[in-house]
């Protein structure tokens, strides 16, 4: 997971990749199997709601580490920010940013409300990866 401070949008996707590259070449060292390394780009951490908005929209440029990608916005500040609404009144903000994310090419979404965001990554799906 990537969770260290970016201060501006022109270093947002360089810097992710970058360190996540690191990462990943920390855990094959470790022992770990390539098949089961998943990168998370940090949604909430270290990055503001804005640059966690140009993330969101700029996911599908993580597919260049050939890994799959998770994605964890359920409930986060950004939507909040946004919609004005406290984290128990996000579902609609999270159901957004969930079907965003599986269009821009997350392959794992962490999410608190399951049984909805389930639907909406099964219709998102259909649509998307057919």
């Amino acid at each position: 997971m990537h969770d260290l401070k970016i201060e501006t949008a022109e270093n947002l996707i360089p810097d992710i990749i970058r360190e996540l590259s690191l990462r990943i070449e920390r855990a094959l060292v470790a022992g770990i199997q390539w098949r089961n390394i998943v990168i998370d780009p940090g949604f909430g951490f270290g990055k503001t709601a804005d640059l966690n908005l140009i993330l969101l929209r700029r996911l599908r440029e993580l597919t260049v580490l050939g890994r799959p990608i998770l994605a964890g916005t359920s409930r986060k500040s950004m939507i909040g920010k946004v919609l004005g609404v406290d984290p128990d009144d996000r579902i609609e903000g999270t159901a957004a940013t969930v079907a965003l994310a599986i269009a821009n090419g997350a392959d794992i979404e962490r999410v608190h409300d399951v049984r909805q965001m389930a639907r909406v990554a099964r219709m998102t799906d259909a649509v998307v990866r057919g």
